[in-house]
């Protein structure tokens, strides 16, 4: 084995290590303190009749699952997007993904959907995906045309392009935003307040049965984009050299750009719109351990899920006293967003 290949090794044990023990901690302290009382896991495990244990089942870890999922696959993604768009802000809420997909479910919660299927098919889920999937065609069409003037003849990206992505992002979140809007106020005012405490984005109490849809989807998004993680790798040389070296650039991108949607659309559906998470993570692995993205991309699942996992636990502990509980997604919002100020600031 080669010196090279073994400190690759050893990257990835470390940063898969380090992301697995966080999950472990944070979802330890989610599930004996994240509520209205804490819990003994001592007593859930080892008493099968105890309130311990039906607390447990019934109410923390079908939340903390759905948020380890959700954080994660956020993460996955918005770490697949920032490769493509060789762009360290771009991100799922950032790009208008979130959004695409937020209307799409919208639209097929209007229509009276939830719980309806077509061909096995669950219909919102698969209106989330339509809408991720057309607000990622459009962004990566603005940032292509945009690429196509803003790359020098070295490969190298220009300050354009990457604005050009942001600025694509910005819309079609506007247009989706206003999309939402403009369906709220045409509904009933309980219609329009449930699509009001959805699109904020809550961890709430999720059936097996959602559970295991998100679980397939962001597993089969994964799985395609941890196949193509050493290909991703080759894009930040260029999309000639990346071609030169065997990579269908192009191919890339489309199977980049649905599995992200798949991801985005599935946790969207259940959870509404949840931001930054894909932003935050990232980068952050990106600073410990380095670009490569076979290292990052698993490690940014298990970061991710506690990012998230630990936001929902601020929001339900930090204002247990106030007697209410804000959205997830305003906590991720709060962190995320000077985050991402900074680092366009930087940038």
């Amino acid at each position: 084995m080669s010196r090279r290949e073994s400190g690759r090794l050893a990257r990835t044990h470390t940063a898969l290590v380090f992301s697995v023990v966080a999950l472990a901690i944070v979802v330890a302290i989610a599930l004996v303190i994240g509520g209205a009382e804490p819990i003994s896991l001592v007593t859930a495990v080892t008493d099968p009749g105890s309130l311990d244990r039906e607390i447990l089942v019934e109410a923390r870890l079908p939340r903390v699952i759905l948020g380890m999922l959700a954080g994660g696959g956020l993460a996955a993604v918005g770490l697949a997007f920032q490769t493509v768009l060789r762009n360290p802000l771009a991100e799922p809420f950032i790009l208008g993904v979130s959004g695409g997909a937020a209307l799409g479910a919208t639209i097929a919660l209007l229509l009276g959907l939830s719980g309806l299927s077509l061909l096995g098919a669950a219909l919102v889920p698969a209106a989330a995906l339509v809408g991720g999937l057309g607000a990622t065609v459009l962004v990566a069409a603005i940032a292509r045309s945009g690429a196509a003037e803003g790359f020098d003849d070295s490969g190298g990206a220009r300050a354009g392009s990457g604005a050009s992505i942001l600025l694509a992002g910005v819309v079609v979140n506007a247009i989706a935003g206003a999309a939402i809007t403009f369906l709220k106020t045409i509904v009933t005012a309980t219609k329009a307040q449930e699509l009001l405490f959805w699109l904020m984005g809550f961890l709430d109490v999720a059936s097996p049965r959602t559970l295991a849809f998100v679980f397939f989807y962001v597993a089969a998004g994964g799985a395609v984009l941890l196949r193509d993680a050493g290909r991703l790798n080759l894009l930040a040389l260029g999309d000639e050299s990346a071609e030169h070296l065997g990579v269908d650039v192009r191919a890339l991108e489309r199977r980049t750009f649905f599995a992200c949607s798949l991801v985005v659309a599935a946790i969207v559906s259940v959870t509404g719109l949840i931001g930054f998470v894909g932003l935050i993570v990232p980068h952050a692995l990106r600073r410990l351990f380095g670009p490569d993205v076979r290292v990052t991309l698993p490690a940014s699942f298990f970061a991710g899920g506690a990012v998230l996992v630990a936001c929902d636990l601020v929001s339900r502990t930090l204002f247990r006293f106030l007697h209410t509980e804000p959205p997830v997604g305003a906590v991720t919002a709060l962190v995320g967003g000077p985050l991402f100020l900074m680092l366009l600031r930087r940038r």
